[in-house]
């Protein structure tokens, strides 16, 4: 049974299709490019390889690069005003209050990005508890400790808590600790894959 749903923020909480992602990541790669004195297409090319064996960019610019402006790099790529790409959706708050089971956040963001967020869509009351990339030493999802230190700020294991993201590896990470997990692939970007995954958030309803 299901005590406890545990979600992602960005393109998890909001459509894929606002485009806010895309702009984060172009202020990641314009940070990275700067930072490391390259042009944009090597930094791009360094951070995708660099992120395969990291969960985040700034675990991979500190871990490979001696990097330590992490709040610089915070400001730089989530600045303020940023979430009014994203509407407000009563909607999906009628619908996560409907669900009757209390409700989290997990993100790879900084705080005062998902604030802004979840204030924009509206449901930023809704949620027990926010577990940010600074909450987590600076290290994110799909390492295992992000995962289980907030099930234990929880008092909830993996096997009734329900996780949802929209990046297979991340979900695969929770799956892998024996946790029920669910990919959000909205705009089917991964057809090939074999574990359980819904379009819209409604969906989860069949998994509860």
């Amino acid at each position: 049974m299901i005590r406890y749903i545990l979600f992602d923020l960005d393109n998890t909480l909001y459509s894929a299709k606002t485009g806010m992602e895309n702009d984060f990541q172009r202020r990641i790669i314009a940070f990275t490019s700067r930072f490391l004195g390259i042009p944009g297409e090597e930094a791009l090319a360094r951070r995708q390889e660099g992120i395969t064996r990291y969960g985040t960019t700034i675990e991979w610019l500190i871990g490979d690069n001696g990097f330590t402006a992490i709040e610089e790099y915070y400001a730089a790529v989530h600045p303020e005003g940023e979430e009014e790409v994203i509407p407000p959706d009563p909607q999906l708050r009628l619908f996560l209050k409907s669900l009757g089971v209390p409700l989290a956040v997990l993100t790879n963001s900084p705080r005062e990005h998902a604030d802004r967020v979840l204030a924009k869509i509206g449901i930023a009351d809704l949620f027990t508890h926010i577990f940010d990339i600074r909450w987590n030493g600076n290290q994110g999802k799909p390492l295992p400790a992000a995962f289980t230190r907030a099930l234990d700020a929880l008092g909830s294991g993996a096997g009734n808590t329900l996780f949802i993201d929209d990046a297979p590896r991340y979900v695969q990470g929770y799956l892998n600790l024996g946790g029920k997990g669910l990919l959000r692939d909205e705009l089917g970007r991964y057809p090939d894959y074999l574990h359980p995954k819904i379009r819209e958030l409604p969906e989860l309803t069949r998994y509860l």
